[in-house]
């Protein structure tokens, strides 16, 4: 089991902060693939992955990142600052 944390519009419209998936994907990519096809808020929500980051275990990395030893993962927006 993997935790997969979702944050700001990510978590919106997604509908929670954070879910369990059992998955038998190999990289960040075909897990994101697997979630599209459980329901249309997931389609809609990784829609557009250049406005997504991703880090596992609270690293940044690449869609194509395999997930070997993940625990959590989290989609977020890109930071901005000012």
């Amino acid at each position: 089991m993997i935790k997969v944390l979702y944050f700001a519009w990510v978590r919106e419209r997604i509908g929670v902060p954070y879910e369990m998936v059992e998955t038998q994907s190999g990289t960040v990519m075909e897990l994101v693939e697997e979630l599209k096809q459980k329901e249309t808020r997931y389609e809609v929500a990784f829609s557009d992955l250049s406005a997504i980051k991703v880090a596992i275990n609270q690293e940044l990395c690449e869609f194509d990142t395999k997930l070997t030893g993940a625990t959590e993962i989290a989609f977020f927006p890109p930071m901005t600052g000012g």
